[in-house]
């Protein structure tokens, strides 16, 4: 998940329609996840990002980084693989200790997140639509939480939605860095996937301790989930972000979480009660808000 930042203001159906496909693909990450449920979760990871890499080789062209400090270049290729692990791994793990819909929605407040860092790196000061937005955005989280809470019956799925959580953080730094970079990480983007498949396989086997590739269904939902929501979407995210008005790009992303409910829904994998589609209402309400 990219940054929601581009400077081209020019609008186009084209971009809207590379916006649109990218939400889609992005929408079916927590399907495709449940799909892969029978792969360990980090082995999992490094299937989706070297199928992500490829995915994304046409972005990929060499970048000159003689201006960039150490510091900067030790962000680039440690920082931001070590994030975009975290962020894909904390996401695969999540789903798994928690019901995949609430867990999705968790990470899917990461775009408040990205605004409130912004502000904060920028003017060191939040803006009120922004916390606004925030709290409207996590009460949509809480209206999920809050019951089990009550009731004692939230368990093992608090560390799944701690996860989720974390993933979501992940995102919004990644997007923060990809802003304030001194140079643009989309044409690194391929080679920064294959250093985190790489990472990622190293903590697999030390952690997991099994090298087999998953087989049938999952293998085919681990190449899918890097072709789409990690690869082809980065793509099309960054075409709809370049020809296109960002702030209409940029909105068109808040509808990820409600056709990611949506979709586990109709796929019989979440059950459907009013509390899952009043809090993805929340938090597209949050995040425009908060964007605003």
């Amino acid at each position: 998940m990219p940054p929601l930042h581009s400077p081209v203001a020019v609008s186009s159906t084209y971009s809207v329609c590379a916006a649109l496909l990218a939400v889609t693909l992005w929408s079916m990450a927590p399907l495709l996840a449940e799909l892969a449920n029978a792969t360990a979760p980090l082995q999992l990871t490094a299937l989706t990002l070297l199928a992500g890499a490829l995915a994304t080789l046409p972005l990929s062209r060499r970048v000159s980084m003689p201006t960039c400090s150490l510091g900067w270049q030790l962000i680039v290729w440690l920082g931001i693989p070590l994030l975009i692990v975290g962020a894909v791994s904390s996401y695969f793990i999540g789903m798994r200790l928690a019901p995949a819909a609430e867990a999705a929605l968790i990470t899917y407040t990461w775009p408040v997140l990205f605004v409130l860092l912004s502000q904060w790196s920028r003017w060191g000061r939040l803006q009120w639509a922004s916390v606004a937005g925030a709290l409207i955005a996590f009460s949509g989280a809480a209206i999920l939480l809050l019951p089990q809470a009550l009731s004692g019956g939230v368990g093992g799925s608090a560390s799944g939605y701690g996860l989720a959580l974390l993933a979501a953080c992940c995102w919004a730094l990644y997007s923060w860095l990809g802003q304030a970079a001194p140079i643009s990480l989309t044409p690194l983007l391929p080679r920064l996937l294959l250093i985190a498949c790489a990472l990622t396989c190293i903590a697999s086997v030390w952690l997991e301790g099994d090298v087999a590739l998953p087989r049938g269904e999952a293998l085919v939902a681990g190449i899918a989930l890097g072709l789409g929501p990690y690869g082809i979407a980065m793509v099309a995210w960054d075409k709809a972000l370049r020809f296109g008005h960002a702030s209409l790009v940029g909105s068109l992303a808040y509808g990820v979480p409600i056709l990611a409910a949506l979709l586990l829904v109709l796929a019989g994998m979440s059950v459907f009660d009013w509390r899952l589609p009043t809090a993805a209402l929340l938090v597209v309400v949050g995040c425009l808000k908060a964007g605003s």
